[in-house]
């Protein structure tokens, strides 16, 4: 059973990375807030279920605080993309040079034993300048790509997630949408006396 803040990926997170960062900071009902990033600890963990860092990586706080910082600047391109309006340049500029900070191609290795195969070098100073690159890469991606049309907020306050909207859906979770479903069904009852 998934506690409060275990909530289930949003609607696209299996395909863009980018959304499943953007929501690792959670916004309660009851005022209650929750940031999977919120500690170095809690960052290492993150990035090592996601494959972007060992488990023994030893995030420190100013790696924190810089993931921290790129998910804040992506959820603004977030909302300005959804809001239809310009984006900041702060937060652009701060993608950019997130993107800016590791190689995007793999290179090309030989292995004696299975031969040839693609990987990114990444020595351990650069395994976060290569997360916030792979996670820029991804949020650049999404707000480019086909998919971009459908990037939607959750529609249920206090939900600060972003979903990929199919059809009429536009909750990030079923919580979410029982929740709005709830208030509309009080507010009729409420609306009747």
């Amino acid at each position: 059973m998934r506690t409060m803040t275990e909530l289930p990926p949003a609607p696209g997170a299996e395909r863009y990375l980018a959304l499943d960062f953007v929501n690792s900071a959670i916004a309660l009902p009851g005022g209650q807030f929750t940031d999977l990033l919120g500690t170095p600890k809690a960052a290492n963990q993150w990035l090592a279920e996601r494959d972007l860092a060992p488990a023994d990586a030893g995030v420190q706080e100013m790696c924190a605080a810089q993931l921290r910082s790129l998910r804040e600047h992506i959820r603004s391109l977030f909302a300005a993309r959804v809001a239809g309006i310009p984006a900041l340049p702060s937060a652009l500029s701060a993608v950019n040079d997130a993107l800016s900070r590791a190689p995007s191609a793999a290179l090309l290795y030989w292995d004696e034993k299975n031969g040839p195969y693609r990987a990114t070098a990444c020595p351990t100073n650069e395994i976060l300048d290569r997360a916030l690159a792979i996670l820029a890469a991804n949020a650049a991606d999404l707000l480019t790509g086909a998919d971009a049309e459908s990037l939607a907020a959750c529609d249920s306050p206090p939900c600060s997630r972003y979903l990929l909207r199919h059809g009429r859906r536009h909750w990030c979770s079923t919580r979410c949408g029982d929740r709005v479903r709830a208030a509309r069904a009080y507010a009729r009852r409420v609306g009747q006396k």
